[in-house]
């Protein structure tokens, strides 16, 4: 059940000089996401889902508007202050995993830990429940390129909680899978969502999957419609 707001956002929008000129591609954005909400974002490419997302996980600023995060102004931060606040309070997965291939699962599940701080033996205990719990027991000490498209997803969900943030960000996380295995992944998240209470923003092309969230939101040309649900 979707508790207190966990992040607000307010007029945001988002410019790029281009060659022709000012390219807009937020176009004054208002949204609010509750604690333990799992909300779609779905739209044609182009519209500004990927930047909405990138912004939402301080990988890039806005050009103007503002984005609480429980109550604070996230842009307020310093670059310093912001990937530390990044590490520990967003967990993200892409729809390519971005694994570092010359590790294994299990190092890479828990890099974000050891760059958080976190003591080596913990990091490790906390990647092996995390990778066991997703059905990557037998796993553990293979490399990216011995995993299969699906396994080496879920290694990318392990890793985007073992901070254990309050907000993951996933684009097109089904979108590099076949319809088998991304139909696997979306309901791993839904049951993360469901029983750890993990909320969730999902970027996706797929309206199918998409309409099985609490909340669904359409991106129209820089700009968010009402929810859909």
């Amino acid at each position: 059940m979707a508790g207190d707001v966990l992040v607000s956002v307010r007029g945001l929008r988002k410019s790029y000089v281009t060659e022709a000129g000012q390219l807009e591609v937020l176009k004054g954005i208002d949204i609010e996401i509750k604690s333990g909400q799992m909300v779609a974002v779905v739209g044609a490419s182009g519209v500004g889902k990927s930047t909405l997302l990138h912004i939402l996980g301080t990988l890039d600023r806005p050009t103007s508007g503002v984005v609480y995060f429980n109550g604070v102004d996230v842009f307020g931060y310093n670059d310093q202050e912001l990937a530390l606040f990044r590490n520990k309070k967003i967990g993200f997965v892409f729809q390519f995993h971005h694994l570092l291939p010359e590790f294994s699962a299990l190092e890479n599940t828990m890099m974000p830990a050891l760059i958080g701080g976190m003591t080596t033996k913990e990091a490790e205990q906390r990647a092996v429940e995390l990778l066991s719990e997703l059905g990557l027991s037998r796993r553990l000490s293979h490399r990216p390129g011995e995993l299969s498209g699906g396994e080496q997803q879920r290694v990318a969900v392990a890793r985007a909680l073992i901070m254990e943030p309050d907000l993951v960000l996933a684009d097109e996380p089904t979108g590099n899978l076949d319809t088998k295995t991304g139909r696997e992944l979306f309901d791993l998240l839904r049951r993360l969502n469901e029983e750890r209470g993990i909320t969730f923003l999902v970027v996706t092309h797929n309206e199918s999957l998409a309409s099985e969230c609490s909340v669904v939101l359409r991106m129209v040309d820089g700009r968010l419609n009402d929810a859909l649900s």
